[in-house]
């Protein structure tokens, strides 16, 4: 994989409130690049779980919250780096059914991965 010095942000994911239900709901397009920081915002004033399989619950991120992963934080100069695959979907489902506002998803990659 190539080493990128430029980091590139992808298109702002999103589900409106009420389109949230008790089912898993792809959140926008699946991945297209090799993504290095994910960014959750739960602007809802619901509680939701996210998916990357569609069935099962793996992250619960409560209303009015985020959550930030940056998978390459610390890497060394050439080591392999970590990062989320191209194709990945996230989904979202509610915990407590939101009345308000939106889920959104923020993505950032390197320019040419």
């Amino acid at each position: 994989m190539a080493i990128s010095l430029r980091a590139t942000l992808d298109i702002l994911r999103s589900v409106a409130f009420g389109s949230i239900t008790n089912a898993f709901l792809p959140i926008g397009t699946p991945l297209g690049h090799q993504t290095r920081i994910i960014h959750f915002i739960n602007d809802t004033d619901g509680g939701v779980f996210i998916s990357t399989d569609g069935v099962n619950n793996m992250l619960y991120i409560p209303a009015g919250s985020f959550i930030l992963y940056d998978v390459t934080t610390n890497r060394e100069s050439g080591a392999s780096t970590f990062v989320f695959a191209v194709g990945t979907q996230f989904y979202v489902k509610y915990n407590t059914a939101p009345t308000k506002n939106s889920f959104y998803l923020a993505c950032l990659y390197g320019d040419g991965e």
